[in-house]
Protein backbone atom coordinates (compact mmCIF):
# COMPACT_ATOMS: atom_id res chain seq x y z
CA UNK A 1 0.00 0.00 0.00
CA UNK A 2 3.16 2.41 0.16
CA UNK A 3 3.10 2.58 -3.60
CA UNK A 4 -0.46 3.64 -3.46
CA UNK A 5 -1.64 7.74 -2.30
CA UNK A 6 -5.68 8.51 -1.83
CA UNK A 7 -6.78 12.16 -2.49
CA UNK A 8 -10.13 13.98 -2.91
CA UNK A 9 -11.67 13.60 -6.52
CA UNK A 10 -10.34 16.28 -9.18
CA UNK A 11 -12.04 17.64 -12.75
CA UNK A 12 -10.42 15.45 -15.25
CA UNK A 13 -10.13 12.33 -13.19
CA UNK A 14 -12.64 10.38 -15.46
CA UNK A 15 -10.54 11.18 -18.20
CA UNK A 16 -7.68 9.59 -16.90
CA UNK A 17 -9.25 6.72 -14.76
CA UNK A 18 -10.92 5.75 -18.18
CA UNK A 19 -8.14 5.35 -19.72
CA UNK A 20 -6.89 2.73 -17.04
CA UNK A 21 -10.81 1.26 -17.11
CA UNK A 22 -11.84 0.98 -20.19
CA UNK A 23 -15.32 -0.21 -20.44
CA UNK A 24 -17.20 -1.01 -17.55
CA UNK A 25 -18.03 -4.33 -16.37
CA UNK A 26 -21.70 -4.57 -16.39
CA UNK A 27 -24.52 -1.47 -16.71
CA UNK A 28 -24.82 -1.26 -12.89
CA UNK A 29 -20.33 -0.64 -12.84
CA UNK A 30 -21.46 2.20 -15.46
CA UNK A 31 -24.40 3.88 -13.66
CA UNK A 32 -22.29 4.45 -10.84
CA UNK A 33 -19.33 5.82 -12.57
CA UNK A 34 -21.33 8.66 -13.07
CA UNK A 35 -21.72 9.70 -9.36
CA UNK A 36 -17.74 10.21 -9.26
CA UNK A 37 -17.98 13.39 -8.68
CA UNK A 38 -16.45 16.72 -6.69
CA UNK A 39 -17.26 16.80 -3.14
CA UNK A 40 -20.19 18.63 -2.47
CA UNK A 41 -21.85 19.90 0.68
CA UNK A 42 -25.03 20.43 -1.14
CA UNK A 43 -27.83 18.02 -1.71
CA UNK A 44 -27.24 15.37 -2.50
CA UNK A 45 -23.88 15.80 -0.56
CA UNK A 46 -21.34 13.61 -1.97
CA UNK A 47 -17.56 12.30 -1.20
CA UNK A 48 -15.42 10.86 -3.87
CA UNK A 49 -11.60 9.45 -3.16
CA UNK A 50 -8.83 8.77 -5.91
CA UNK A 51 -6.77 6.23 -5.08
CA UNK A 52 -3.28 6.73 -7.14
CA UNK A 53 -0.21 4.42 -7.90
CA UNK A 54 3.01 6.69 -8.67
CA UNK A 55 1.06 9.42 -9.08
CA UNK A 56 -1.22 7.69 -11.99
CA UNK A 57 -5.41 7.42 -10.85
CA UNK A 58 -6.39 3.52 -11.13
CA UNK A 59 -9.32 3.43 -8.48
CA UNK A 60 -12.03 5.37 -6.89
CA UNK A 61 -14.88 5.61 -4.35
CA UNK A 62 -17.97 7.42 -3.78
CA UNK A 63 -20.31 7.68 -0.79
CA UNK A 64 -23.24 9.70 -1.45
CA UNK A 65 -27.07 10.80 -0.38
CA UNK A 66 -30.53 10.41 -2.26
CA UNK A 67 -33.45 11.97 -1.12
CA UNK A 68 -36.30 9.20 -2.24
CA UNK A 69 -33.78 6.38 -0.35
CA UNK A 70 -32.63 8.06 2.58
CA UNK A 71 -32.06 5.08 5.00
CA UNK A 72 -28.63 3.97 4.13
CA UNK A 73 -26.03 6.29 2.04
CA UNK A 74 -25.72 4.78 -1.49
CA UNK A 75 -21.16 3.99 -2.08
CA UNK A 76 -19.55 2.18 -4.75
CA UNK A 77 -15.58 1.02 -5.53
CA UNK A 78 -13.94 0.76 -8.82
CA UNK A 79 -10.42 -0.49 -8.81
CA UNK A 80 -8.42 -0.92 -12.13
CA UNK A 81 -7.95 -4.97 -12.97
CA UNK A 82 -4.63 -5.19 -12.51
CA UNK A 83 -4.26 -3.35 -8.98
CA UNK A 84 -6.90 -5.45 -7.20
CA UNK A 85 -6.29 -7.94 -4.24
CA UNK A 86 -3.58 -5.01 -3.14
CA UNK A 87 -5.77 -3.78 -0.58
CA UNK A 88 -6.70 -0.58 -2.50
CA UNK A 89 -10.58 -1.41 -2.75
CA UNK A 90 -10.92 -2.25 1.47
CA UNK A 91 -9.05 1.45 2.02
CA UNK A 92 -10.90 3.30 0.06
CA UNK A 93 -14.27 1.47 1.16
CA UNK A 94 -12.22 2.36 5.07
CA UNK A 95 -12.27 6.05 3.75
CA UNK A 96 -15.38 6.33 2.86
CA UNK A 97 -16.81 4.84 6.18
CA UNK A 98 -15.33 7.17 8.00
CA UNK A 99 -16.43 10.05 5.76
CA UNK A 100 -19.44 8.65 5.94
CA UNK A 101 -19.91 9.87 9.57
CA UNK A 102 -20.23 13.50 8.63
CA UNK A 103 -22.92 13.02 6.24
CA UNK A 104 -25.55 15.97 7.06
CA UNK A 105 -28.09 13.50 7.41
CA UNK A 106 -26.44 11.60 10.57
CA UNK A 107 -27.09 8.08 8.18
CA UNK A 108 -23.50 6.37 7.98
CA UNK A 109 -24.32 2.77 6.93
CA UNK A 110 -24.08 1.91 2.84
CA UNK A 111 -25.78 0.63 0.57
CA UNK A 112 -24.86 -0.90 -3.01
CA UNK A 113 -26.29 -2.53 -6.20
CA UNK A 114 -24.28 -5.43 -8.07
CA UNK A 115 -24.65 -7.61 -10.67
CA UNK A 116 -25.39 -10.94 -9.01
CA UNK A 117 -21.95 -13.81 -8.90
CA UNK A 118 -19.64 -10.43 -10.02
CA UNK A 119 -16.19 -9.48 -8.27
CA UNK A 120 -17.99 -6.34 -6.88
CA UNK A 121 -20.84 -9.11 -5.33
CA UNK A 122 -18.05 -10.60 -3.72
CA UNK A 123 -16.21 -7.53 -2.66
CA UNK A 124 -19.35 -6.28 -0.78
CA UNK A 125 -19.98 -9.20 1.16
CA UNK A 126 -16.39 -9.57 2.44
CA UNK A 127 -16.39 -6.40 3.54
CA UNK A 128 -19.95 -7.11 5.64
CA UNK A 129 -22.82 -6.06 3.48
CA UNK A 130 -25.75 -8.72 3.03
CA UNK A 131 -28.30 -8.79 0.30
CA UNK A 132 -31.77 -6.89 0.98
CA UNK A 133 -33.75 -7.02 -1.98
CA UNK A 134 -32.97 -8.98 -5.61
CA UNK A 135 -33.79 -7.43 -8.76
CA UNK A 136 -34.48 -8.43 -12.12
CA UNK A 137 -34.50 -7.17 -15.99
CA UNK A 138 -36.90 -9.69 -18.04
CA UNK A 139 -36.99 -9.11 -21.64
CA UNK A 140 -40.66 -10.63 -23.03
CA UNK A 141 -40.81 -11.77 -26.17
CA UNK A 142 -43.55 -10.68 -28.80
CA UNK A 143 -46.60 -12.69 -29.49
CA UNK A 144 -45.83 -15.25 -26.87
CA UNK A 145 -47.99 -14.30 -24.07
CA UNK A 146 -52.10 -15.36 -25.17
CA UNK A 147 -53.90 -12.72 -24.76
CA UNK A 148 -56.15 -12.75 -21.59
CA UNK A 149 -60.00 -11.35 -21.96
CA UNK A 150 -61.19 -9.28 -19.48
CA UNK A 151 -64.15 -10.48 -16.98
CA UNK A 152 -67.84 -9.96 -18.20
CA UNK A 153 -70.59 -10.66 -15.71
CA UNK A 154 -73.84 -13.36 -16.23
CA UNK A 155 -74.87 -11.09 -18.73
CA UNK A 156 -72.24 -10.80 -20.52
CA UNK A 157 -71.50 -7.22 -20.05
CA UNK A 158 -67.38 -6.46 -19.37
CA UNK A 159 -66.91 -5.68 -15.42
CA UNK A 160 -63.20 -4.40 -16.60
CA UNK A 161 -61.61 -2.42 -18.53
CA UNK A 162 -58.40 -0.92 -20.07
CA UNK A 163 -57.84 2.71 -20.54
CA UNK A 164 -55.28 4.82 -22.21
CA UNK A 165 -54.31 7.32 -19.48
CA UNK A 166 -51.90 10.47 -19.28
CA UNK A 167 -49.33 10.33 -17.60
CA UNK A 168 -49.64 13.91 -15.64
CA UNK A 169 -52.70 12.37 -14.33
CA UNK A 170 -53.35 12.43 -10.11
CA UNK A 171 -55.19 9.38 -10.05
CA UNK A 172 -52.42 7.37 -11.89
CA UNK A 173 -49.41 9.11 -9.58
CA UNK A 174 -51.13 8.14 -6.65
CA UNK A 175 -51.90 4.79 -7.34
CA UNK A 176 -48.16 4.68 -8.45
CA UNK A 177 -46.97 6.27 -5.20
CA UNK A 178 -48.91 3.70 -3.18
CA UNK A 179 -47.63 0.22 -5.33
CA UNK A 180 -43.96 1.77 -5.29
CA UNK A 181 -44.23 2.33 -1.43
CA UNK A 182 -45.43 -1.11 -1.08
CA UNK A 183 -43.21 -2.92 -3.18
CA UNK A 184 -40.10 -0.88 -1.16
CA UNK A 185 -41.21 -1.59 2.01
CA UNK A 186 -37.61 -3.32 2.60
CA UNK A 187 -36.07 0.31 1.95
CA UNK A 188 -38.92 2.54 2.98
CA UNK A 189 -38.60 5.56 0.39
CA UNK A 190 -38.89 9.01 2.07
CA UNK A 191 -42.97 10.65 1.84
CA UNK A 192 -42.41 13.02 -0.89
CA UNK A 193 -45.46 15.29 -2.58
CA UNK A 194 -47.21 13.87 -5.58
CA UNK A 195 -45.99 16.55 -7.81
CA UNK A 196 -42.31 15.07 -6.93
CA UNK A 197 -44.03 11.01 -7.57
CA UNK A 198 -45.03 12.42 -10.88
CA UNK A 199 -41.72 13.52 -11.81
CA UNK A 200 -39.59 11.12 -10.80
CA UNK A 201 -42.01 8.80 -12.34
CA UNK A 202 -44.42 9.98 -14.94
CA UNK A 203 -42.75 13.15 -16.59
CA UNK A 204 -40.70 13.98 -19.42
CA UNK A 205 -37.98 13.64 -17.97
CA UNK A 206 -38.06 10.58 -16.57
CA UNK A 207 -38.76 9.58 -20.22
CA UNK A 208 -42.40 8.34 -19.81
CA UNK A 209 -44.51 8.59 -22.84
CA UNK A 210 -47.46 6.09 -22.55
CA UNK A 211 -49.54 4.33 -19.74
CA UNK A 212 -52.07 2.22 -19.62
CA UNK A 213 -55.10 1.57 -16.28
CA UNK A 214 -57.00 -1.41 -15.96
CA UNK A 215 -60.11 -0.58 -14.02
CA UNK A 216 -62.04 -3.34 -12.24
CA UNK A 217 -65.89 -3.15 -11.31
CA UNK A 218 -66.74 -0.80 -13.67
CA UNK A 219 -70.47 -1.44 -13.95
CA UNK A 220 -70.65 -0.98 -9.94
CA UNK A 221 -68.64 2.23 -10.51
CA UNK A 222 -71.03 3.64 -13.33
CA UNK A 223 -74.30 3.29 -11.43
CA UNK A 224 -72.35 5.19 -8.83
CA UNK A 225 -71.48 8.18 -11.66
CA UNK A 226 -67.74 7.50 -10.70
CA UNK A 227 -64.53 6.04 -12.08
CA UNK A 228 -63.93 2.53 -11.47
CA UNK A 229 -60.70 1.97 -9.14
CA UNK A 230 -57.62 1.38 -11.16
CA UNK A 231 -56.30 -2.08 -10.17
CA UNK A 232 -53.08 -2.29 -12.09
CA UNK A 233 -51.00 -0.52 -14.52
CA UNK A 234 -48.08 -0.34 -17.02
CA UNK A 235 -46.05 2.51 -17.96
CA UNK A 236 -43.68 2.99 -21.05
CA UNK A 237 -40.29 4.46 -21.11
CA UNK A 238 -37.84 5.88 -23.61
CA UNK A 239 -34.47 4.75 -23.84
CA UNK A 240 -32.28 7.10 -22.16
CA UNK A 241 -29.94 7.09 -25.84
CA UNK A 242 -32.74 8.05 -28.00
CA UNK A 243 -31.80 12.18 -27.28
CA UNK A 244 -28.53 11.57 -28.37
CA UNK A 245 -27.55 12.77 -31.52
CA UNK A 246 -27.96 10.48 -34.75
CA UNK A 247 -29.70 7.75 -32.39
CA UNK A 248 -31.24 4.77 -34.01
CA UNK A 249 -33.58 2.37 -32.65
CA UNK A 250 -32.35 -1.16 -33.51
CA UNK A 251 -35.46 -3.12 -34.53
CA UNK A 252 -35.46 -5.86 -31.71
CA UNK A 253 -35.30 -2.76 -29.50
CA UNK A 254 -37.90 -3.94 -26.37
CA UNK A 255 -39.74 -1.22 -24.67
CA UNK A 256 -39.14 -0.57 -21.09
CA UNK A 257 -42.30 -0.76 -18.88
CA UNK A 258 -43.08 -0.60 -15.17
CA UNK A 259 -45.89 -2.67 -14.12
CA UNK A 260 -47.75 -1.84 -11.16
CA UNK A 261 -50.95 -3.48 -9.21
CA UNK A 262 -52.99 -3.55 -6.42
CA UNK A 263 -51.31 -5.14 -3.43
CA UNK A 264 -54.93 -5.87 -1.99
CA UNK A 265 -56.36 -7.05 -4.97
CA UNK A 266 -57.55 -10.83 -5.29
CA UNK A 267 -57.07 -10.69 -9.01
CA UNK A 268 -53.98 -8.79 -8.93
CA UNK A 269 -51.80 -12.12 -11.06
CA UNK A 270 -54.89 -12.01 -13.95
CA UNK A 271 -54.86 -7.85 -13.96
CA UNK A 272 -50.72 -7.96 -14.50
CA UNK A 273 -51.26 -10.59 -16.96
CA UNK A 274 -53.84 -9.01 -18.80
CA UNK A 275 -51.57 -5.94 -19.31
CA UNK A 276 -48.89 -7.74 -20.39
CA UNK A 277 -50.65 -10.25 -22.91
CA UNK A 278 -51.33 -6.65 -24.24
CA UNK A 279 -48.20 -4.76 -24.47
CA UNK A 280 -46.41 -7.69 -25.33
CA UNK A 281 -48.98 -9.00 -28.67
CA UNK A 282 -46.47 -7.64 -31.08
CA UNK A 283 -43.58 -5.75 -29.56
CA UNK A 284 -40.52 -7.10 -26.88
CA UNK A 285 -40.71 -5.47 -23.49
CA UNK A 286 -38.35 -5.34 -20.71
CA UNK A 287 -39.95 -5.63 -16.90
CA UNK A 288 -37.71 -4.40 -14.05
CA UNK A 289 -38.81 -7.42 -11.49
CA UNK A 290 -38.46 -7.05 -7.45
CA UNK A 291 -39.17 -10.22 -5.75
CA UNK A 292 -40.67 -7.98 -3.10
CA UNK A 293 -42.97 -7.62 -6.05
CA UNK A 294 -44.43 -11.25 -4.95
CA UNK A 295 -47.75 -11.51 -7.34
CA UNK A 296 -45.31 -9.76 -10.71
CA UNK A 297 -42.40 -12.38 -9.17
CA UNK A 298 -44.73 -15.24 -9.11
CA UNK A 299 -45.90 -14.39 -12.88
CA UNK A 300 -42.75 -13.31 -14.89
CA UNK A 301 -40.89 -16.46 -13.56
CA UNK A 302 -43.71 -18.98 -14.95
CA UNK A 303 -43.10 -17.06 -18.00
CA UNK A 304 -39.40 -17.81 -17.91
CA UNK A 305 -39.83 -21.30 -16.91
CA UNK A 306 -42.24 -21.42 -20.32
CA UNK A 307 -39.58 -20.41 -22.47
CA UNK A 308 -41.10 -16.92 -23.37
CA UNK A 309 -39.34 -14.68 -21.27
CA UNK A 310 -35.92 -14.31 -20.18
CA UNK A 311 -33.35 -12.36 -17.62
CA UNK A 312 -31.34 -9.94 -19.47
CA UNK A 313 -29.38 -8.62 -15.76
CA UNK A 314 -29.48 -9.62 -12.36
CA UNK A 315 -28.53 -7.27 -9.49
CA UNK A 316 -28.71 -7.59 -6.16
CA UNK A 317 -28.92 -4.64 -3.48
CA UNK A 318 -26.48 -5.28 -0.17
CA UNK A 319 -26.44 -2.92 2.86
CA UNK A 320 -25.29 -2.70 6.45
CA UNK A 321 -27.45 -3.99 8.76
Amino acid sequence: MNDYTFRPWQDGDDLALLQIWHDADNTQSQAFRSAFTVDSDSAPWSRTIVAEHQGIPVAAGTVYETSLHNRHLWSYVEVAPEHRRNGVGSELLKQLQELAQSSPSGVSTLRTKVEKGSAGYDFATEHGLSPIQRSRMVRVHPGTVPLVPLREDEDGRPTQEIEDIATGSVELTRVLWDFYQKAHEWDPPAEIDLPRVNRLFLSDEAEAYGAVVLRDDVLTAKKEGKKAPIKAFAVSYRPLEADMPGFEMPEDAATEVLIGYDFEYPGAREAIMQLLSLLAHQYPVILEVDDSMEDLTVMIDHLIKSGVAEVEEETIVLAHA
